[in-house]
């Protein structure tokens, strides 16, 4: 069977630039910081005592009060931007074959606050097994498309990938070959994280992975500055609605863009390092341009994982110098990290909305905090340092890697037919 086209006709976005799609995008085109001190706890004995937070987020917008005490934040999030994509797809679900609409959604860790909370107060408690009947729910990942698929009675495949900081992209990429090999027709997918909290930033810290640079949280992540020092933590969440060419045109939808190929691949290196030489990412690169039938020259932007650690920048973009070659220095670079921080699972998802943005306005978000050139990075690459550049994009690639080696790279290309 000749795989089917796939197109994204729904969009949503709770991000720490914004509580919409339109609010994070405006912030991104201006290089607004998502950075700030904690509000969530007193974060002052920490090393690390800022974040990329939510802010202003009311989950009763979205979701029935009585729902909402069986959702830990992450799956609130997740509910509450598929929302977004669904009302915003304009798709009349009484009229759908709901049982071949799915959800396929990423998520790195889960309902981490609430594991957080239930064993401490277990812990300084009496000994008295006092948990929430609620906990092992909203503890686990695969609840947040649960959720989701239970509010809209979505009944295809549902199931959530747990790639690390590439589950969001690894959501969307299965989301992709499950309508192109005619599985189903329609997914809600994306990815989404809700990691701020004592636990998160502990553990981040213990493995020395957090940006200390508590006296400037704005300028904090600043990817391929040669004074980067380490990821900032953000949270939040990004929907889509992936819908099937001839279903989506059938209905009149608006069509943002078209998903054109998907890369999967392991660097089989190390727990939580890149691999030096950039090997998995580079193939994976070369792996979604494959699947989708281009050549590297035909790739107008790359948002790159770029997280501001030492090691992963200069990897990533050696990788892209040895998939690209020549046309590496013709096509636009940008790390939007640099703005929202490091959503974890929901990197992804907030990251290819970037993608989908810079395809339909024409407009390459900046890399912002660039200071410092680093002595072994290509100045001749355009990472679009420290302001938008107008530019026309056609094919936008989106790359997301995560701890355990996992690399993940989604393509998408506007429509014209």
């Amino acid at each position: 069977m000749k795989p089917r086209r796939v197109v994204i006709t729904g969009i949503g976005a709770i991000t720490p630039l914004g509580n919409s799609v339109e609010e994070y995008w405006n912030n991104l085109e201006k290089g607004v910081s998502g950075a700030a001190p904690i509000t969530k706890f007193d974060a002052s004995k920490f090393k690390t005592q800022f974040a990329c937070e939510v802010k202003g987020f009311d989950a009763k917008e979205y979701i029935d009060r009585k729902e909402l005490r069986k959702m830990d934040l992450v799956s609130q999030y997740g509910v509450a931007v598929a929302k977004q994509a669904i009302d915003d797809s304009n798709l009349d679900l009484e009229s759908v074959d709901r049982n071949r609409f799915g959800v396929i959604w990423g998520s790195g860790i889960g309902g981490l606050k609430s594991f957080q909370d239930e064993v401490t107060s277990f812990a300084n408690g009496d000994g008295t097994p006092r948990f929430n009947p609620f906990f092992i729910p909203k503890m686990i990942p695969d609840l947040i498309p649960g959720h989701i698929s239970m509010t809209w009675g979505l009944k295809g495949p549902n199931f959530t990938t747990v790639s690390a900081c590439a589950s969001a992209t690894n959501a969307m990429v299965d989301a992709f070959n499950y309508i192109r090999f005619g599985i189903s027709d329609l997914f809600v997918t994306g990815g989404s994280e809700a990691a701020v909290c004592e636990a998160g930033i502990g553990g981040f810290n213990a493995l020395r992975a957090l940006s200390t640079r508590n006296d400037s949280p704005s300028s904090a992540s600043r990817p391929f500055d040669a004074t980067r020092d380490g990821f900032v933590l953000g949270e939040g969440a990004g929907a889509f609605i992936f819908e099937e060419y001839e279903h989506a045109k059938a209905r009149g939808a608006k069509i943002y863009a078209e998903v054109i190929g998907g890369g999967m691949t392991a660097d089989a290196y190390h727990m939580t390092a890149p691999h030096p030489e950039g090997e998995g990412s580079s193939r994976v690169m070369a792996e979604a341009i494959k699947d989708a039938g281009i050549t590297p020259e035909d790739v107008d932007y790359i948002n790159v994982h770029g997280t501001s650690t030492p090691l992963g920048d200069i990897g990533e973009v050696n990788a892209i110098k040895k998939v690209f070659g020549e046309s590496a220095y013709n096509v636009s670079i940008s790390s939007t990290k640099s703005m929202t921080g490091h959503l974890l699972g929901a990197a992804g998802a907030v990251e290819a909305l970037a993608c989908l943005m810079s395809i339909e306005r024409g407009v390459i978000p900046p890399t912002i905090n660039f200071e410092t050139p680093d002595e072994n990075l290509d100045s001749k690459l355009d990472c679009t340092f420290n302001e938008a550049k107008k530019r026309d994009v056609n094919i936008a690639l989106s790359n997301t890697f995560g701890f355990g080696g996992h690399n993940f790279s989604v393509i998408f290309k506007k429509v014209t037919d």
